[in-house]
Protein backbone atom coordinates (compact mmCIF):
# COMPACT_ATOMS: atom_id res chain seq x y z
CA UNK A 1 0.00 0.00 0.00
CA UNK A 2 1.18 3.54 -1.07
CA UNK A 3 2.07 5.83 2.27
CA UNK A 4 -0.27 8.46 1.97
CA UNK A 5 1.52 11.98 0.43
CA UNK A 6 2.39 14.82 2.77
CA UNK A 7 2.40 17.51 -0.21
CA UNK A 8 0.73 18.46 -3.00
CA UNK A 9 1.07 21.18 -5.85
CA UNK A 10 -2.13 22.56 -6.72
CA UNK A 11 -3.41 24.52 -9.96
CA UNK A 12 -6.10 26.50 -10.18
CA UNK A 13 -6.68 27.69 -13.65
CA UNK A 14 -8.68 30.57 -14.68
CA UNK A 15 -8.31 31.96 -10.88
CA UNK A 16 -9.30 35.80 -11.80
CA UNK A 17 -10.80 36.56 -8.77
CA UNK A 18 -11.09 33.54 -6.68
CA UNK A 19 -9.27 34.15 -3.99
CA UNK A 20 -11.95 32.75 -1.67
CA UNK A 21 -11.44 29.18 -3.21
CA UNK A 22 -7.41 29.40 -3.11
CA UNK A 23 -8.09 30.08 0.50
CA UNK A 24 -10.59 27.14 1.10
CA UNK A 25 -8.03 24.82 -0.08
CA UNK A 26 -5.03 26.05 1.82
CA UNK A 27 -7.09 25.98 4.64
CA UNK A 28 -8.20 22.44 3.86
CA UNK A 29 -4.22 21.79 3.49
CA UNK A 30 -3.40 23.11 6.66
CA UNK A 31 -5.92 20.60 8.62
CA UNK A 32 -4.77 17.79 6.96
CA UNK A 33 -1.59 18.54 7.48
CA UNK A 34 -0.18 18.71 4.09
CA UNK A 35 2.73 21.17 2.40
CA UNK A 36 0.42 22.79 -0.34
CA UNK A 37 2.52 24.37 -3.26
CA UNK A 38 -0.65 26.66 -4.52
CA UNK A 39 -0.23 28.23 -8.75
CA UNK A 40 -3.19 30.03 -10.53
CA UNK A 41 -3.40 31.01 -14.26
CA UNK A 42 -5.22 33.08 -16.10
CA UNK A 43 -5.31 35.32 -19.43
CA UNK A 44 -2.89 38.29 -17.36
CA UNK A 45 -2.31 36.72 -14.21
CA UNK A 46 -0.56 40.23 -13.14
CA UNK A 47 -3.84 41.45 -13.05
CA UNK A 48 -5.52 38.49 -11.47
CA UNK A 49 -6.37 38.98 -7.59
CA UNK A 50 -6.31 35.16 -7.15
CA UNK A 51 -3.03 35.00 -9.00
CA UNK A 52 -1.48 37.49 -6.81
CA UNK A 53 -2.03 35.55 -3.75
CA UNK A 54 -0.85 32.25 -5.25
CA UNK A 55 2.10 30.93 -4.26
CA UNK A 56 3.45 31.10 -7.93
CA UNK A 57 1.37 32.43 -11.25
CA UNK A 58 1.71 31.66 -15.06
CA UNK A 59 -0.20 33.13 -18.16
CA UNK A 60 -2.21 30.71 -20.22
CA UNK A 61 -3.89 30.93 -23.83
CA UNK A 62 -7.40 31.46 -23.94
CA UNK A 63 -9.43 28.46 -23.29
CA UNK A 64 -11.15 27.83 -26.54
CA UNK A 65 -7.67 28.10 -28.04
CA UNK A 66 -5.84 25.30 -29.56
CA UNK A 67 -3.02 26.40 -27.93
CA UNK A 68 -4.84 26.16 -24.60
CA UNK A 69 -4.45 22.38 -23.39
CA UNK A 70 -1.01 22.23 -24.94
CA UNK A 71 -0.19 25.17 -22.95
CA UNK A 72 -1.42 23.59 -19.79
CA UNK A 73 0.53 20.05 -19.97
CA UNK A 74 3.52 21.68 -20.61
CA UNK A 75 3.12 23.88 -17.21
CA UNK A 76 1.62 21.05 -15.33
CA UNK A 77 4.55 19.13 -16.51
CA UNK A 78 7.00 21.87 -15.76
CA UNK A 79 5.49 22.46 -12.22
CA UNK A 80 5.03 19.03 -11.05
CA UNK A 81 1.17 19.89 -10.95
CA UNK A 82 -0.46 16.86 -8.57
CA UNK A 83 -4.54 18.72 -9.19
CA UNK A 84 -5.90 21.11 -11.43
CA UNK A 85 -9.17 22.96 -10.24
CA UNK A 86 -11.24 24.15 -13.43
CA UNK A 87 -13.30 27.73 -12.31
CA UNK A 88 -14.56 28.76 -15.84
CA UNK A 89 -17.42 27.06 -18.02
CA UNK A 90 -15.13 27.92 -21.19
CA UNK A 91 -12.30 25.33 -20.27
CA UNK A 92 -13.99 22.53 -18.89
CA UNK A 93 -14.87 20.82 -22.40
CA UNK A 94 -10.97 20.85 -23.29
CA UNK A 95 -10.07 19.91 -19.87
CA UNK A 96 -12.44 17.17 -19.42
CA UNK A 97 -11.56 15.30 -23.28
CA UNK A 98 -7.39 16.05 -22.15
CA UNK A 99 -8.19 14.20 -18.57
CA UNK A 100 -5.96 11.09 -19.92
CA UNK A 101 -3.32 12.92 -21.27
CA UNK A 102 -2.78 14.79 -17.72
CA UNK A 103 -3.43 11.59 -16.06
CA UNK A 104 0.09 10.57 -18.51
CA UNK A 105 2.67 13.28 -16.46
CA UNK A 106 0.59 12.77 -12.96
CA UNK A 107 -1.73 15.31 -13.12
CA UNK A 108 -5.35 14.91 -12.13
CA UNK A 109 -7.93 16.83 -13.33
CA UNK A 110 -11.03 17.82 -11.15
CA UNK A 111 -13.47 17.55 -13.65
CA UNK A 112 -16.54 15.30 -14.80
CA UNK A 113 -16.67 12.85 -18.04
CA UNK A 114 -17.23 14.68 -21.58
CA UNK A 115 -20.72 13.81 -21.74
CA UNK A 116 -21.58 15.16 -18.78
CA UNK A 117 -19.44 18.67 -19.16
CA UNK A 118 -20.87 18.98 -22.43
CA UNK A 119 -24.67 18.51 -21.54
CA UNK A 120 -24.05 20.75 -18.88
CA UNK A 121 -22.36 23.59 -21.05
CA UNK A 122 -25.50 23.66 -23.24
CA UNK A 123 -28.36 25.01 -21.43
CA UNK A 124 -31.02 23.81 -24.24
CA UNK A 125 -29.78 19.78 -23.57
CA UNK A 126 -29.47 20.79 -19.78
CA UNK A 127 -33.45 21.19 -20.11
CA UNK A 128 -33.79 18.28 -22.05
CA UNK A 129 -31.29 15.54 -20.29
CA UNK A 130 -33.28 17.22 -17.19
CA UNK A 131 -36.86 16.19 -18.33
CA UNK A 132 -35.62 12.73 -19.85
CA UNK A 133 -34.36 12.01 -15.94
CA UNK A 134 -38.22 12.96 -14.93
CA UNK A 135 -36.30 16.05 -13.05
CA UNK A 136 -38.71 19.44 -12.56
CA UNK A 137 -37.35 22.13 -15.43
CA UNK A 138 -38.64 24.65 -16.78
CA UNK A 139 -40.34 24.65 -20.40
CA UNK A 140 -37.09 25.30 -22.89
CA UNK A 141 -37.01 26.16 -26.79
CA UNK A 142 -35.09 28.05 -29.34
CA UNK A 143 -35.57 31.53 -29.69
CA UNK A 144 -36.07 30.77 -33.44
CA UNK A 145 -38.99 27.77 -32.23
CA UNK A 146 -40.71 30.41 -29.98
CA UNK A 147 -40.67 33.61 -32.49
CA UNK A 148 -42.13 30.96 -35.22
CA UNK A 149 -44.98 29.83 -32.61
CA UNK A 150 -45.16 32.72 -29.92
CA UNK A 151 -48.92 31.84 -29.20
CA UNK A 152 -48.13 28.25 -27.65
CA UNK A 153 -46.00 30.44 -25.32
CA UNK A 154 -47.35 32.75 -21.77
CA UNK A 155 -45.51 35.72 -21.70
CA UNK A 156 -43.14 37.33 -20.47
CA UNK A 157 -40.43 34.98 -20.79
CA UNK A 158 -36.68 34.87 -19.89
CA UNK A 159 -34.36 35.16 -22.93
CA UNK A 160 -30.79 34.28 -22.52
CA UNK A 161 -27.44 32.74 -24.47
CA UNK A 162 -27.39 29.14 -24.32
CA UNK A 163 -23.73 29.29 -23.21
CA UNK A 164 -23.90 32.19 -21.06
CA UNK A 165 -22.81 32.13 -17.27
CA UNK A 166 -22.44 34.80 -14.60
CA UNK A 167 -25.75 36.17 -15.75
CA UNK A 168 -24.33 37.65 -18.62
CA UNK A 169 -26.83 38.93 -21.34
CA UNK A 170 -30.31 37.72 -19.80
CA UNK A 171 -33.12 39.50 -20.52
CA UNK A 172 -37.46 39.40 -20.39
CA UNK A 173 -39.27 39.64 -23.28
CA UNK A 174 -42.74 40.76 -21.93
CA UNK A 175 -44.52 40.37 -25.03
CA UNK A 176 -43.65 38.40 -28.72
CA UNK A 177 -43.00 42.11 -29.82
CA UNK A 178 -39.74 41.96 -27.30
CA UNK A 179 -37.87 38.78 -28.54
CA UNK A 180 -35.01 39.62 -29.94
CA UNK A 181 -34.73 39.59 -33.63
CA UNK A 182 -31.46 39.39 -34.56
CA UNK A 183 -28.77 36.84 -32.50
CA UNK A 184 -25.23 37.57 -31.94
CA UNK A 185 -25.25 34.09 -30.52
CA UNK A 186 -27.61 31.15 -29.76
CA UNK A 187 -30.12 32.20 -27.24
CA UNK A 188 -32.61 30.06 -25.53
CA UNK A 189 -36.36 31.15 -23.90
CA UNK A 190 -37.66 29.76 -20.82
CA UNK A 191 -40.87 30.09 -18.95
CA UNK A 192 -40.33 33.02 -16.51
CA UNK A 193 -40.22 31.40 -13.15
CA UNK A 194 -40.93 33.47 -9.89
CA UNK A 195 -39.49 32.65 -6.46
CA UNK A 196 -36.86 32.08 -4.33
CA UNK A 197 -33.64 31.42 -6.19
CA UNK A 198 -30.90 28.65 -4.99
CA UNK A 199 -27.56 26.99 -5.45
CA UNK A 200 -27.40 23.48 -4.25
CA UNK A 201 -23.61 22.13 -4.00
CA UNK A 202 -22.65 18.59 -4.56
CA UNK A 203 -19.23 16.42 -4.12
CA UNK A 204 -18.98 13.12 -6.30
CA UNK A 205 -15.67 10.72 -4.87
CA UNK A 206 -14.07 9.39 -7.92
CA UNK A 207 -15.90 6.39 -7.89
CA UNK A 208 -18.60 8.62 -8.93
CA UNK A 209 -20.91 8.75 -5.71
CA UNK A 210 -22.47 11.48 -4.49
CA UNK A 211 -21.33 12.49 -1.11
CA UNK A 212 -22.91 15.88 -0.17
CA UNK A 213 -25.77 17.90 -1.56
CA UNK A 214 -26.05 21.33 0.45
CA UNK A 215 -28.64 24.14 -0.67
CA UNK A 216 -27.89 28.00 -0.06
CA UNK A 217 -30.19 30.28 -0.60
CA UNK A 218 -29.30 33.41 -2.82
CA UNK A 219 -30.50 36.31 -0.76
CA UNK A 220 -28.90 38.76 -3.09
CA UNK A 221 -26.88 38.08 -6.04
CA UNK A 222 -24.18 40.15 -8.14
CA UNK A 223 -23.37 39.98 -11.96
CA UNK A 224 -24.62 36.68 -11.27
CA UNK A 225 -22.97 35.57 -8.40
CA UNK A 226 -24.05 35.12 -4.70
CA UNK A 227 -22.86 37.99 -2.61
CA UNK A 228 -25.28 36.98 -0.03
CA UNK A 229 -26.58 33.36 0.83
CA UNK A 230 -27.55 31.43 3.52
CA UNK A 231 -27.53 27.56 3.96
CA UNK A 232 -30.88 25.60 4.07
CA UNK A 233 -31.77 22.09 4.32
CA UNK A 234 -34.67 21.62 2.00
CA UNK A 235 -35.90 18.22 1.82
CA UNK A 236 -37.27 19.17 -1.68
CA UNK A 237 -33.84 20.30 -3.22
CA UNK A 238 -31.76 17.88 -1.53
CA UNK A 239 -34.07 15.21 -2.76
CA UNK A 240 -33.57 16.59 -6.58
CA UNK A 241 -29.69 16.58 -5.77
CA UNK A 242 -29.48 12.64 -4.77
CA UNK A 243 -32.06 12.00 -7.58
CA UNK A 244 -29.77 13.82 -10.29
CA UNK A 245 -26.91 11.60 -8.73
CA UNK A 246 -28.88 8.50 -9.67
CA UNK A 247 -29.97 9.27 -13.04
CA UNK A 248 -26.65 10.68 -14.46
CA UNK A 249 -23.30 9.16 -15.43
CA UNK A 250 -19.63 10.56 -14.91
CA UNK A 251 -20.03 13.41 -12.34
CA UNK A 252 -17.08 13.50 -10.55
CA UNK A 253 -15.59 16.10 -7.49
CA UNK A 254 -17.60 19.03 -7.30
CA UNK A 255 -21.06 20.84 -9.12
CA UNK A 256 -23.52 22.91 -8.49
CA UNK A 257 -26.90 23.83 -9.74
CA UNK A 258 -29.50 25.98 -9.69
CA UNK A 259 -32.77 25.90 -8.84
CA UNK A 260 -36.03 28.38 -8.55
CA UNK A 261 -38.54 27.25 -5.85
CA UNK A 262 -41.85 28.57 -6.77
CA UNK A 263 -46.15 28.05 -5.82
CA UNK A 264 -45.89 24.58 -8.23
CA UNK A 265 -42.54 23.53 -6.12
CA UNK A 266 -38.77 23.45 -7.47
CA UNK A 267 -37.55 23.86 -10.82
CA UNK A 268 -33.56 23.65 -11.96
CA UNK A 269 -32.30 25.62 -14.90
CA UNK A 270 -29.02 25.09 -14.85
CA UNK A 271 -25.94 22.60 -14.17
CA UNK A 272 -22.43 24.11 -13.40
CA UNK A 273 -19.76 21.33 -13.63
CA UNK A 274 -17.77 23.20 -11.91
CA UNK A 275 -16.97 24.90 -8.26
CA UNK A 276 -19.85 27.59 -8.28
CA UNK A 277 -19.16 30.70 -6.82
CA UNK A 278 -20.64 30.29 -3.95
CA UNK A 279 -18.65 27.71 -2.73
CA UNK A 280 -16.80 29.16 0.10
CA UNK A 281 -20.33 29.41 1.56
CA UNK A 282 -20.81 25.91 1.51
CA UNK A 283 -17.43 25.37 2.77
CA UNK A 284 -17.86 27.31 5.71
CA UNK A 285 -20.82 25.43 6.76
CA UNK A 286 -18.61 22.02 6.29
CA UNK A 287 -19.39 20.66 3.10
CA UNK A 288 -15.12 20.73 2.38
CA UNK A 289 -15.30 19.38 -1.05
CA UNK A 290 -11.84 21.32 -1.22
CA UNK A 291 -10.47 19.17 1.79
CA UNK A 292 -12.45 15.87 0.29
CA UNK A 293 -10.34 16.31 -3.41
CA UNK A 294 -6.97 16.96 -1.60
CA UNK A 295 -7.52 13.67 0.03
CA UNK A 296 -8.12 11.83 -2.46
CA UNK A 297 -4.92 13.28 -4.90
CA UNK A 298 -2.98 12.72 -1.50
CA UNK A 299 -4.10 8.98 -0.72
CA UNK A 300 -6.02 9.86 3.11
CA UNK A 301 -9.41 7.94 3.80
CA UNK A 302 -12.38 10.40 2.53
CA UNK A 303 -14.04 12.10 5.17
CA UNK A 304 -17.09 12.94 2.54
CA UNK A 305 -20.16 13.56 4.38
CA UNK A 306 -23.61 15.54 4.17
CA UNK A 307 -23.82 16.36 8.11
CA UNK A 308 -23.20 19.76 6.89
CA UNK A 309 -24.57 22.89 9.19
CA UNK A 310 -27.80 24.52 8.40
CA UNK A 311 -28.59 28.45 8.96
CA UNK A 312 -24.71 29.53 7.69
CA UNK A 313 -25.24 32.72 6.43
CA UNK A 314 -22.23 34.51 3.77
CA UNK A 315 -22.60 38.14 3.59
CA UNK A 316 -19.77 39.16 0.99
CA UNK A 317 -17.38 42.19 0.09
CA UNK A 318 -15.07 43.61 -2.06
CA UNK A 319 -11.10 43.68 -0.92
CA UNK A 320 -8.52 44.79 -2.74
CA UNK A 321 -5.16 43.14 -3.35
CA UNK A 322 -2.11 45.42 -4.07
CA UNK A 323 1.23 44.99 -5.51
CA UNK A 324 4.21 47.34 -6.04
CA UNK A 325 6.18 47.04 -9.50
Amino acid sequence: MTAPRTSLTLLVSSAGRRVELLQAFRAAAQDLGIALKVFASDLDPDMSAACRLADARFAVPRADSADYIPAMLAACEQHGIDLVVPTIDTELEALSEAVDRFAAIGTRIAVSAPDFVAMARDKAKTAEALAAAGLPTPRTASLAGVRADPAGWTFPVMVKPNHGSAGRSISVAQSPADLPTVEPEPLIVQELLVGAEYTINMFFDAAGTARCVIPHRRIRTRAGEVEKGVTERRTDLCTIGWQLAERFEGVRGTICFQAIVTERGPFVFEINARFGGGYPLAHEAGAQCAKWLLEEVAGLPSTAHDGWEEGVTMLRYDAAVFHRA
